[in-house]
């Protein structure tokens, strides 16, 4: 479904008087600190974003659909060159200037900063010098090859007879498909000089019990078979999406459960966008509309009316809202969206928060490691 219109609460979110909702998990800040005086999580989160801008540059450099791209990248990543108060004419404000204003002064541009305004600037900057989806390339790179894996995923899935074991078999799958994630400069530089391997990738998680584990509640109820709609906000393309979760929405809909998956409308680093999941089911199905032998008929794709890499609940599209519903488990999947945004978020029905941890300063919040797993499980309150 297109996203259009005004956008509106999450209708499975428990409103804010009831849970206290904030988007962001990481608090910054305290009503108690000074408000023009950044605190040491703000810089340290500050010099996170700072770190990123040469990946985004080296990306936007080679975006070859924008003319003159690595003047422009060069635009999107500068400091400030010239003085304002001397400058004739307005001077273009950069993603480094505005980090480093924002370590001076918590309050400019918009702030104080949190993980949404962070994000949220560097997407505005991209595209006031003209870069509308700098991963796009990679994008595509990165689906393809996905979708060449796709069948032989899910066969070993399926031949994997104790339920239970499947089941954590395609858990394994969702983390193992999220470590591809161009937002995080290390995994960026690691991603673009070796590549990564799926399956390796299944085999090297972090043993569990992880930072975060409700894995055995979950198989409890998942083997109760009560759910009978689920909605997913997925995360990243390429072996995310498609050999992480569609495997797990598969296997949901051979339950009899009907899927939404809920994906950007816009494109942010290298998540998926609604009218990119829609293209890659369509490869993916048969001529008959079937996903390995599944069919498809209550898989949904909607539009989330989001353009970021994390996720405020409060502003969500409308047709999003209308599907979502009647749904009796929610699944926020990714770092930006599961972990960063709406870790101790509440709703009305369960809730499963899953990602894997790729920021040191995460994993320091949660007192987990680096490349740690989130598995956080939430019956609704009877």
């Amino acid at each position: 479904m297109e996203s259009s219109g005004e956008l509106v609460p999450f209708p499975l979110l428990m409103t804010p008087i009831e849970s206290n909702y904030r988007a962001c998990t990481i608090p910054y800040r305290f009503p108690s600190d000074n408000p023009k005086k950044p605190t040491p999580t703000e810089i340290s989160w500050i010099d996170l974003f700072f770190n990123s801008i040469p990946s985004f540059r080296k990306r936007a450099e080679s975006d070859d659909t924008v003319p003159d791209a690595p003047l422009r990248a060069e635009k999107f990543a500068q400091r400030c060159i010239k003085l304002k108060l001397l400058s004739a004419t307005p001077c273009f404000t950069g993603y480094a200037e505005i980090l480093e204003d924002l370590k001076k002064d918590p309050e400019s541009h918009g702030g104080p900063p949190d993980c949404i305004l962070l994000c949220r600037l560097r997407e505005q900057v991209l595209r006031e010098v003209g870069f509308r989806d700098i991963f796009k390339k990679v994008k595509d790179e990165e689906n393809a090859k996905a979708i060449s894996l796709f069948e032989e995923v899910v066969r070993l899935n399926d031949a994997i007879e104790d339920e239970a074991k499947r089941v954590k078999n395609l858990v394994r799958g969702i983390f193992a498909g999220n470590i591809f994630d161009l937002g995080s400069a290390k995994l960026a530089e690691l991603f673009s000089e070796d590549g990564m391997s799926f399956l390796a990738s299944c085999q090297n998680l972090v043993p569990r019990p992880w930072v975060i584990d409700d894995m055995d509640t979950f198989i409890t109820k998942w083997s109760k078979k009560t759910w009978k709609k689920a909605v997913i906000f997925v995360d990243n393309s390429g072996a995310d999406i498609i050999l992480g979760i569609l495997p797990f929405a598969r296997e949901l809909l051979r339950h009899g459960a009907q899927v939404v998956l809920a994906a950007n409308d816009l494109p942010s680093i290298n998540d998926v966008t609604y009218t990119e999941l829609v293209e890659i089911i369509s490869k993916l199905k048969d001529e008959h509309g079937k996903l390995i032998g599944v069919d498809t008929s209550n898989l949904l794709v909607a539009n989330s009316g989001n353009d970021l890499p994390v996720i405020d609940l409060t502003t969500v599209s409308q047709e999003l809202a209308y599907l979502a519903s009647d749904a009796d488990l929610v699944i926020l999947e990714g770092m930006g969206r599961g972990i960063e945004t709406n870790l101790y978020a509440q709703f009305k029905c369960d809730s499963l928060k899953i990602g894997m941890v790729k920021h040191p300063e995460v994993a320091q919040f949660l007192g987990g490691r680096l490349y740690d797993c989130v598995f956080k499980f939430n019956e609704a309150l009877s």
